[in-house]
């Protein structure tokens, strides 16, 4: 199977070695986010550790979680989910050095894995560059600089800047140094267009299928001359029955020479079963990340 590109995904596609940027522009958005984060990388038997804004209480992060209950608190309690700080990590150290993070994520991460753990996974909160007063070009070197901690480790970061307290050059540097880019919220659909392939990533259902139609109509559209249009579903965390066959259904009565639908094996599975060998255009390959 090739490997299928990475760009922007939904946060229930991270997986380990991966380094991804969030980014939000209110107080209370994202929640469902470092939910969703955190509930995946207990049940993959990670560790997992949040690093909170430091204007943000212990309390209203634990607070914050879905579903707070016994499996929260003895996760809590066994130490496979924690709740830190910058501050906090890089003790007894007071001012932030790339080398000190580096250092002490590397111990974190084995530490996780001698207790039992598959992985270490973090949820960082960028605010702490102002709380530290650090210097932010020394930020920016850290990030554009860790690949180091991703490489053979089994280690998932997540950077969560604010926009409104980065500048527009901090953040679109930071974008291009994040290899991954995760989408806002969940239930999201989000599409990319290049020259002859569409990419949509998040999920396609009833909330967004207005939004699924539109994207693979202007790809149809806009590749009418190319003959082939490459349509990448690798992304998506759902896809629909009702999405499947609008897909189908417009493969079916466009004019192209091909349609190749790149997808997970999930994906592939469904529309198979939706009988696409009536449509001869239509190539479903199987692809995955790496």
């Amino acid at each position: 199977m090739d490997a299928a590109p990475v760009a922007t995904i939904p946060v229930q596609q991270l997986r380990a070695g991966d380094h991804a940027i969030a980014s939000y522009n209110d107080d209370d958005a994202g929640g469902d986010v470092v939910a969703a984060f955190t509930w995946t990388g207990l049940a993959k038997r990670e560790k997992v550790m949040l690093f909170a804004a430091p204007q943000v209480a212990e309390d209203q992060v634990w607070n914050r979680l879905d579903t707070p209950g016994p499996l929260l608190s003895i996760a809590r309690d066994r130490g496979q989910l924690v709740v830190s700080s910058m501050r906090a990590l890089i003790h007894p150290d007071r001012h932030f050095t790339p080398e000190r993070q580096w250092q002490r994520i590397e111990e974190e991460t084995e530490q996780a894995l001698a207790e039992g753990y598959r992985g270490l996974r973090t949820y960082i909160d960028m605010h702490w560059v102002g709380d530290l007063n650090a210097d932010v070009a020394v930020m920016m070197y850290r990030e554009s600089h860790a690949e180091h901690l991703f490489t053979d480790r089994p280690y998932t970061e997540v950077c969560s800047y604010d926009s409104r307290w980065f500048t527009d050059e901090v953040l679109g540097a930071m974008h291009e140094a994040h290899p991954c880019r995760l989408l806002p919220h969940l239930g999201a659909l989000h599409a990319e267009h290049t020259d002859t392939v569409v990419r949509l990533a998040g999920e396609a259902d009833i909330a967004t299928r207005e939004q699924f139609i539109a994207a693979l109509r202007e790809g149809l559209a806009r590749t009418a001359d190319a003959q082939g249009l490459t349509v990448d579903l690798s992304g998506l965390s759902f896809l629909s029955a009702a999405c499947t066959m609008d897909l189908l259904r417009l493969v079916a009565s466009c004019a192209h020479q091909s349609v190749e639908v790149r997808c997970h094996s999930t994906v592939a599975r469904l529309l198979r079963r939706a009988d696409p060998g009536r449509i001869p255009h239509l190539l479903i390959r199987e692809v995955s990340r790496t």
